[in-house]
């Protein structure tokens, strides 16, 4: 039966600390079937206790969500902003293999947390932030590492379209295909919109995305942004942008998808920290009734 998340980055950030503690009073008030769990790097050092509070929940949390920086330990860059420019560096060999390794005991505590859990997904930012896809054939190369931890796991590793600095997130799906033909995709609307990619993901070119069942989750969140428009990245509430999603959600009936659905939209204020239950409840009863 698909189910209807909520994603708890739409409900953890900055203004109210990120406190995996406020679920407690959250959670109920939310006409979710489940969560999708972000984490946070910040919540390394206290992972035993992350854990320990949120299993105490009982909360139905079929899939975590990777601390979105890991990709850019993959990458052997490093890109930083100096004013209007964005100059790259080369990671050394040494700086490299650090870097990685950095990565790898990340992800390693990313798999602690989902197992713990009992997710049975996990969506990855195979490329983020400003190093992004500028060298994406390192980010896939080292792919294969991580999905290989995550298997034996019993955890289906899911690489999420996210937007691109140097190509766009279907170029880089299919390279990804080509050398691992069994990956596996999180499709999610507001990245693709970011890239006018909405709906070109059922063109003919890419049918075998969803023909051959590559994606096993979605991100349903609004755009109002236009093509590439980095000031205006925002996760907005579904009708709020303009994302076709009756078209989408019919081309997807097409093809029998199974998986299960994640409202990202943001829900806290962004001084008080206060959610917005009203607005979150409404996107989840908005997408039902498109879904139905």
């Amino acid at each position: 039966m698909r189910q209807v998340l909520c994603s708890t980055g739409a409900l953890l950030g900055r203004p109210n600390h990120r406190d995996y503690r406020l679920l407690k009073d959250i959670a109920g008030k939310l006409e979710c079937d489940g969560f999708e769990f972000m984490i946070y790097g910040s919540w390394y050092p206290e992972v035993e206790e992350l854990i320990s509070s949120v299993k105490a929940l009982h909360l139905n949390i079929p899939v975590v969500h990777c601390q979105k920086s890991l990709g850019e330990a993959l990458c052997g860059m490093k890109v930083w902003r100096e004013g209007n420019n964005y100059p790259e560096y080369i990671l050394t060999e040494d700086e490299d293999k650090a870097c990685f390794l950095k990565g790898i005991e990340e992800f390693k505590i990313n798999l602690k947390v989902a197992h713990a859990f009992g997710a049975e997904k996990m969506v990855l930012h195979l490329w983020n932030g400003l190093p992004s896809d500028k060298n994406i054939e390192k980010n896939i190369e080292r792919f294969g590492k991580l999905n290989e931890m995550a298997r034996k796991e019993g955890i289906d590793l899911m690489v999420e379209n996210v937007v691109c600095n140097a190509h766009d997130p279907l170029y880089d799906m299919r390279l990804l295909y080509q050398t691992y033909p069994d990956v596996h995709f999180v499709y999610d609307t507001k990245m693709a919109e970011f890239h006018r990619q909405t709906l070109t993901v059922f063109e003919s070119e890419w049918e075998w995305i969803w023909r051959e069942g590559h994606v096993r989750h979605l991100h349903i969140n609004d755009y109002s942004g236009g093509y590439m428009d980095w000031g205006n990245l925002n996760v907005l509430p579904i009708g709020k942008g303009h994302v076709d999603f009756d078209s989408f959600l019919r081309k997807l009936a097409k093809y029998e998808y199974r998986g299960d659905y994640t409202i990202e939209a943001t829900g806290f204020d962004r001084t008080t920290g206060q959610i917005d239950f009203t607005m979150l409840n409404e996107c989840f009863g908005r997408l039902r009734k498109l879904l139905n």
